[in-house]
């Protein structure tokens, strides 16, 4: 059985994860202004849990959710 050039690895470990890990934006925190403890579900089926009043969106698909959402409060950093 012979190798096919897809059965090698050609790049050093640090392109691949590169390429395949998602790259986290800055952290943005919201207030909730109805509840102090929930968990949202997104659209695309992820959770995002309420506490003490805030929620922190790490990343793009989150901030857009909570930016628009008339529940919260981007706070300042």
């Amino acid at each position: 059985m012979s190798k096919t050039p897809d059965d090698k690895v050609t790049e050093p470990a640090a392109l691949v994860l590169q390429k395949t890990t998602p790259v986290v934006g800055p952290v943005r925190t919201f207030r909730d202004k109805v509840y102090t403890s929930r968990t949202l579900i997104l659209p695309g089926g992820a959770s995002l849990p309420v506490a003490k009043g805030r929620v922190t969106a790490v990343d793009d698909q989150q901030f857009q959710y909570l930016n628009t959402h008339p529940d919260f409060e981007r706070l300042t950093e």
